[in-house]
């Protein structure tokens, strides 16, 4: 592998932590692969940070399938058509977003940050975020409580 001082070669690029940016839906993401970073023409993963008792903006993903992967924390997601069901996943657990579905992640903790590995067929960082800000208003919180 590259010392890092290397130009990098076509065909294999080792990418380095880089500084974080706050997306469109309000997440805290290190880029890694994506059309940006590297190149990319199918495929984009990024490192998810949501800090504690922070959440999202309701959004989906136009056209592009997500899997997550929880590195660490707790996070629950309000998700469908009026962000109806609910869903936990922890530390260990893969979830997976169908394309069109609008989904509104939070952390369940106060104290403790979710950390998570996500990857989706859009290559590029926001391209297909669509933020659907009508739909927040009829969320039941309650169900975080559950």
């Amino acid at each position: 592998m590259s010392s890092g001082s290397e130009t990098p070669k076509a065909g294999l690029r080792v990418v380095r932590e880089s500084a974080p940016f706050r997306g469109r839906q309000g997440h805290l993401y290190r880029p890694a692969i994506s059309a940006e970073a590297v190149g990319s023409a199918a495929l984009h993963m990024q490192l998810l940070e949501i800090p504690p008792g922070e959440r999202a903006h309701a959004h989906k993903h136009e056209s592009h399938e997500t899997a997550i992967y929880v590195l660490s924390g707790v996070s629950g997601c309000f998700w469908g058509e009026q962000l109806e069901h609910h869903a936990i996943a922890g530390a260990g657990e893969f979830v997976y977003i169908a394309a069109d579905v609008p989904h509104l992640p939070y952390n369940r903790s106060r104290t403790e940050p979710v950390t998570a590995v996500i990857a989706r067929t859009d290559p590029n960082e926001q391209e297909s975020v669509v933020l659907l800000p009508d739909l927040e208003h009829g969320v039941d919180w309650s169900k975080a409580d559950e």
